[in-house]
C-alpha cells in the first residue's frame, strides 16, 4: 500500500508541475505578444505623421495614402492575435511600396522633418523584429511542452493547443531588385 501511495503522490506532483510548467510557458507566450503589440501600437501611431509630411510633397500618391489609412484603422480594431499578424505584415509591404516612391521625391527625402520620422520608423521596425523573435522563441517552448512527451498527455487533458509562430509575408522573403526600384 505505502508503494501505491507513492506512486500516486509522484504521479499528481508531476501532473501539477507539468500543469505549471504549461500555464508560464502560455503566458510567456501572451506575454511576449503583448511586446509585438506595444511596438505596433508606436508604429501605427507614427504612421499618420510619416503619411502627413509625405503627402505634402507627394501629391499623387494617394493610394498609397489610402491604403495605410485604411490598414491603420483596422489594426488598431483588430482583436485576434492573427488578425494583428495578417495586417502587420500588409502594412509593411504597404510601407515598403511609400518608402519606394518616396525616391521619386528628392525634397521629401532632404526634409528633415521626414527624415526624423523615418528613422524614428527604422528604429521601430527594429523593436518589432526583435519581439518577433523573442515571440517565435515563446512559442518554440510552449510548443514544445504541448507536444513532448509526457507533458503532451496533460496538455490535451487541459486544452492547451500548439500555437503558430509569427511568419513574415511571401512577398517580404523576395529578393530585392535594386534596379526594378530605381527603373520605376
Amino acid at each position: 500500500m505505502p508503494i501505491l501511495i507513492g506512486f500516486v503522490a509522484i504521479l499528481v506532483i508531476g501532473a501539477i508541475l507539468t500543469y505549471n510548467n504549461l500555464v508560464g510557458a502560455r503566458n510567456s507566450v501572451e506575454n511576449a505578444f503583448g511586446t509585438i503589440d506595444v511596438m505596433l501600437k508606436k508604429r501605427y501611431d507614427l504612421l499618420p505623421n510619416l503619411v502627413e509630411v509625405a503627402k505634402t510633397y507627394m501629391k499623387h500618391e494617394n493610394e498609397i495614402f489610402t491604403n495605410l489609412a485604411s490598414l491603420r484603422a483596422r489594426a488598431t480594431t483588430a482583436t485576434t492575435t492573427d488578425e494583428k499578424v495578417v495586417l502587420e505584415n500588409e502594412i509593411s509591404g504597404a510601407m515598403k511600396n511609400l518608402m519606394v516612391s518616396v525616391e521619386n521625391y528628392p525634397e521629401l527625402k532632404a526634409s528633415e522633418q521626414f527624415t526624423m520620422l523615418q528613422r524614428s520608423w527604422n528604429e521601430t521596425e527594429e523593436q518589432i523584429s526583435a519581439a518577433r523573435r523573442a515571440y517565435n522563441a515563446a512559442v518554440t517552448a510552449y510548443n514544445n511542452a504541448v507536444e513532448k512527451f509526457p507533458s503532451n498527455i496533460f496538455a490535451n487533458m487541459f486544452g492547451h493547443k500548439r500555437k503558430a509562430v509569427f511568419v513574415i509575408a511571401e512577398t517580404e522573403r523576395q529578393n530585392v531588385s535594386a534596379k526594378a526600384l530605381f527603373n520605376s
